[in-house]
């Protein structure tokens, strides 16, 4: 049987439609995808994300064990309250899963790791911490609930702990504040500005249905990957996984290299693929003429098998097919993509496609 969050009766109540999605009986939409994709875009949409898990690490060796652990450096972070966003790579350089990293302070980290992956995670987590003085404690009391949009933090401002709301409005992105269990952080998988709230899980109905009043429009799973993709943003599990390192994913930027003698799990790995050459490029794709793109499709340059589609759909905001795609590393920019036996032309685009509301590519 699928898990519920905190919030499946109200999304029931409030006429969401329901499906199956990594194990979890989730909204899809609450009527019409498009619809709350724009709204995000234009105004304010919220989004459950109680599926994904909160991970406290604390004790003496914490920021020690996250250098060990993961591919990006959080000694980047030095100012309480400061995210980063990386991959947690097997010894041969997949990725486990990508995740945001918060640091609260010496003795004190926060992550945030996807739904599907939870139970993995928390074993390879666990597994390596055995050397370092570091305590895990997946924080299934808490809730979390995505306010995205332009308009997002304003409406969502009054509706916060009173301590909060005036270090949650100062907060920069990639930041965070909270007050006793209520933690706020200007993060976000929609390529709109916003505020990711964690909270007991036993307020999160009252706190949704707050937002609810105050304008915010509930969303599904169906606009969260809509405005992901626009975003240029990967999914796990369709954009990368284990069989893939973040050299092929479009990731390179979230691993840290420099210093050398920073002896993160997969580096080895990572540095013979950057020795080898050749690797595979991760690229952005607009379909030229009328079509879906799907995750899996076929690429071609020439005749030439080139590539697969990772990540494929319709952008309401640009109105036109989109794709992320890995492909080789020598293949061109104008393209073909296999639709049902058909050759139609796609090219190759700068992402994001879409971010704060305004589409960045020519069509």
């Amino acid at each position: 049987m699928d898990k519920k969050t905190i919030l499946n009766t109200t999304h029931r109540e409030m006429g969401a439609r329901m499906v199956p999605f990594g194990g979890w009986d989730m909204p899809v939409h609450y009527g019409s995808q498009i619809e709350e994709h724009h709204a995000v875009r234009r105004d304010a949409g919220m989004f459950d994300v109680s599926h994904m898990t909160v991970v406290d690490l604390r004790g003496a060796g914490v920021r020690s064990f996250l250098r060990h652990l993961l591919a990006n450096d959080v000694n980047k972070l030095g100012t309480p309250g400061k995210a980063l966003y990386s991959c947690m790579l097997r010894d041969d350089g997949g990725v486990i899963d990508d995740l945001i990293v918060y640091f609260l302070d010496e003795s004190w980290f926060r992550m945030v790791v996807n739904a599907a992956t939870t139970e993995k995670d928390l074993a390879w987590i666990e597994q390596q911490a055995g050397d370092f003085d570091v305590a895990v404690s997946p924080r299934f009391d808490l809730g979390m609930v995505a306010v995205q949009g332009p308009v997002a933090r304003a409406k969502a401002k009054a509706l916060l702990p009173d301590a909060l709301r005036e270090p949650a409005m100062a907060l920069k992105p990639f930041s965070a504040a909270y007050a006793g269990d209520w933690f706020v952080g200007r993060t976000g998988y929609t390529g709109e500005d916003g505020f990711e709230v964690m909270l007991p899980e036993v307020e999160a109905p009252e706190f949704w249905r707050a937002l609810a009043a105050a304008g915010v429009r509930p969303c599904g799973l169906g606009a969260r990957d809509t405005l992901r993709l626009e975003a240029g943003m990967n999914l796990y599990g369709t954009d990368m996984d284990e069989s893939q390192s973040p050299l092929g994913s479009g990731l390179t930027w979230t691993v840290a290299f420099e210093p050398t003698d920073r002896d993160f799990i997969g580096r080895s790995a990572l540095e013979k693929q950057r020795s080898a050459g050749s690797l595979p490029k991760f690229v952005a794709l607009l379909l030229d003429g009328k079509g879906v793109l799907r995750g899996h499709q076929k690429l071609y340059d020439g005749e030439r098998e080139a590539g697969e589609i990772t990540s494929g759909g319709f952008s309401p905001t640009l109105e036109r097919s989109i794709a992320l795609a890995r492909v080789a590393a020598d293949a061109g920019d104008v393209l073909t993509v296999d639709i049902r036996g058909r050759r139609l032309s796609v090219r190759r685009v700068k992402a994001p496609f879409v971010r704060n509301g305004k589409p960045l590519i020519e069509l």
